[in-house]
C-alpha cells in the first residue's frame, strides 16, 4: 500500500462517525449539515465524535459530484479587488448577491476583469456567473461564459444575447439631476464622469472618448444630463474614488471664474465628495459659488458633502435581485429582467448661481 493509500485508509470517515455516535450515516450527515430535522442533543453527539475521531465534514468534492454542481457563483468585478471593495456600491450589491445566493448553499468566488480572470472562467468549478455591468472587458467575459453553457446574469450592462440583466435608471435619473440644476438657473454645468474605458486614465470628455467608450453606467448617466445639457463637457475619471473626483475637480475648478462651471454632476457620490474638497482647497464655497450633485446615496463621511444633493439607488436589493434571478436560471424557471429606479434626494449642496443666467 503506497503511502497515499494508507493515509486514505487511516482518514476518519462520515460512517465511522456515524458508528461512534449510534445513527445512521444519513443521520451523521444531516447533523453536519444542519438541514434536517436532528435534535440539538443527537447533533451535539455526532459532533463530539467527530471532533474525537478528527473528522472535519463531509468532502464538498464528492458532494459536487452528487448534485452535478460545484455550488459556487462567480462574480465579475472590474479592476483590482482592492480598488473595487473602495465603492461601497460594489459592497452593498455583492452583500445583495450573496444574501439570496448563500442561504441557497452557494458560495461567491470574485473574479476581476483582468486577463487572468478571463483564464479562471474558462476552468474554474462555477455553476453560473454574475458580471457588474461596469467591467471594463465585459465583452469577453460573457463570451468565455456562453461557451461553457453557464447562466449569466448581469447588473447595469448593455443589452445582449442570453444575458439576464439587473438595470438601473441611469439615463433617467441622471436627467433628474440636470433638470434640478437647469430650474435652479445654471447654465455652466460640467460633468465628472467614471470611467468610459477602454482605458482607465483622467483626462476631458471629448467625442472621440465618448465614441469609443465602454462602460455603460457612464454612458448612460451622461446620456441624461446631455439630454438637458446638450454636448456638455468635463472631465473621466479612472474609478469612482474621493481621490479620482478631487483630481477632477482642480482640473475643473483651479481656471478663471468666466471659464468655471457653476455647478458639477458627478457620477458617483465618492466623486462629489472628492469635487467638494477640490472646491474647498481653492476656496470656493459649496453651494453658494458652486453646485454639485452625485449618485448613489451612500453614506459619506466628510461633514461637507453629508447632505449631499444625489439620487439613491437601491444597491443592496439590485444584487439580491440578480442573485434571485440567477437562483431560478439554475432551477430551469423563467427569469426576466429587472430596472430599478433611483430616488432623488435635494440636499444642501446646491443652490441658484451667484450670478443670474450662468
Amino acid at each position: 500500500m503506497s503511502r497515499a493509500e494508507k493515509a486514505a485508509a487511516e482518514r476518519p470517515t462520515l460512517a465511522a462517525v456515524a458508528r461512534g455516535a449510534g445513527v445512521s450515516a444519513s443521520t451523521a450527515s444531516l447533523a453536519f449539515s444542519g438541514a434536517g430535522p436532528v435534535s440539538p442533543a443527537t447533533r451535539e453527539r455526532v459532533l463530539a465524535v467527530a471532533e474525537e475521531l478528527g473528522y472535519g465534514g463531509p468532502d464538498p468534492r464528492a458532494r459536487s459530484l452528487r448534485r452535478g454542481r460545484s455550488g459556487i457563483v462567480g462574480a465579475v468585478i472590474e479592476s483590482s479587488l482592492s480598488d473595487a471593495f473602495r465603492d461601497p456600491v460594489n459592497v452593498a450589491m455583492l452583500d445583495g448577491l450573496a444574501d439570496v445566493t448563500g442561504p441557497a448553499d452557494n458560495s461567491l468566488l470574485l473574479l476581476t476583469e483582468t486577463t487572468p480572470a478571463q483564464s479562471r472562467l474558462i476552468d474554474a468549478p462555477l455553476d453560473a456567473v454574475v458580471l457588474f455591468g461596469c467591467s471594463l472587458r465585459l465583452d469577453e467575459s460573457v463570451a468565455v461564459v456562453r461557451r461553457r453553457g453557464m447562466p449569466v446574469v448581469s447588473i447595469e450592462a448593455r443589452p445582449m444575447d442570453g444575458v439576464l440583466d439587473i438595470g438601473l435608471d441611469n439615463v433617467e435619473a441622471s436627467r433628474t439631476l440636470a433638470r434640478h440644476l437647469r430650474e435652479l438657473g445654471h447654465r455652466r454645468v460640467a460633468v465628472v464622469a467614471l470611467e468610459l474605458g477602454p482605458t482607465r486614465e483622467l483626462g476631458r470628455i471629448t467625442d472621440e472618448r465618448v465614441a469609443a467608450g465602454t462602460t455603460h453606467t457612464a454612458l448612460q448617466r451622461l446620456a441624461g444630463v446631455r439630454e438637458v445639457f446638450p454636448g456638455a463637457g468635463g472631465v473621466v475619471t479612472a474609478g469612482s474614488w474621493t481621490s479620482e473626483g478631487h483630481r477632477a475637480g482642480m482640473l475643473l475648478l483651479d481656471v478663471p471664474p468666466a471659464d468655471r462651471p457653476t455647478a458639477i454632476v458627478a457620477q458617483s457620490d465618492l466623486l462629489a465628495s472628492g469635487v467638494i474638497a477640490a472646491a474647498a482647497e481653492l476656496g470656493l464655497a459649496v453651494p453658494a459659488e458652486l453646485s454639485v450633485v452625485g449618485f448613489d446615496g451612500i453614506r459619506l463621511d466628510d461633514p461637507r458633502a453629508a447632505d449631499l444633493t444625489t439620487m439613491r439607488q437601491p444597491a443592496v436589493e439590485k444584487g439580491r435581485a440578480a442573485g434571485r434571478a440567477l437562483l431560478d436560471l439554475l432551477a430551469g424557471v423563467p427569469a426576466e429582467s429587472q430596472t430599478f429606479t433611483s430616488v432623488f434626494h435635494p440636499g444642501c449642496t446646491t443652490a441658484p448661481p451667484r450670478e443670474a443666467g450662468v
